[in-house]
């Protein structure tokens, strides 16, 4: 791996692990190296799977709680940057939220839960949303009542990522229907709820009870 490639740029380091750039010293193809401490089994999952709303996940190894991921280099910006010059328009946070609610139809048919959708995790490449990041993710286990770890990013995160149940599919739903009403207002919806129908459609998602919100990620898009 040393010899194959080389660090571009170190994007992300925390105390569970590490995100760089790197790049092929030959071909001059660029990839994402993640490594990080925690369950790596969501990466490991997404192995045998293609969809253009997620990156493609060449390599994922696991030793222990040692993580070590191979994925696609998604080119464009992260919604959290643009966020940071303007709103997005009724139309264009829905049509965003569809391409979401793509990839995440993939990841809860795997029975995974991503647990961290926020803007600085979309980055928008052209015309089409890319869901990234999937260190703080799980698969959904029908036995447990409360998570193991309590992760997420704070108040994107639905109230059972904090020790009250167990996160499942609807928990990505509160987060998008958080996300959707940042793209709108700028503001989380307990501030200030977005107007009209989609200022209901995100009123549903982001219920405390995940049994008042919807059922899967195909409901959401059709109210959408």
């Amino acid at each position: 791996m040393k010899e194959e490639f080389e660090t571009v740029r170190t994007l992300k380091e925390s105390p569970r692990g590490s995100v760089r750039l790197i790049r092929h010293r030959t071909a001059g193809q660029r990839f994402i190296l993640r490594q990080f401490s925690g369950n790596g089994e969501v990466y490991r999952k997404l192995l045998n799977y293609s969809c253009r709303n997620l990156p493609v996940i060449f390599e994922a190894v696991s030793q222990g709680e040692d993580n070590l991921v191979l994925e696609e280099c998604i080119a464009g910006d992260t919604l959290g940057f643009l966020l940071e010059g303007s709103l997005f328009s009724p139309n264009e946070t829905r049509k965003i939220v569809i391409q979401l609610c793509r990839a995440l139809w993939v990841l809860h048919g795997l029975a995974a839960v991503h647990r961290d959708i926020k803007p600085d995790n979309i980055i928008l490449q052209g015309s089409e949303a890319v869901l990234i990041d999937f260190d703080a993710a799980r698969l959904y286990k029908p036995e447990a009542e409360a998570d193991t770890q309590i992760l997420g990013t704070t108040g994107f995160a639905a109230p059972e990522q904090y020790g009250l149940g167990q996160s499942d599919t609807r928990t990505d739903i509160y987060s998008l229907g958080v996300l959707m009403n940042v793209m709108l207002t700028g503001q989380h919806p307990s501030q200030m709820l977005a107007e009209g129908r989609m200022g209901r459609v995100i009123g549903r998602c982001t219920q405390v009870n995940p049994e008042k919100r919807y059922k899967d990620v195909v409901h959401l898009m059709d109210a959408l």
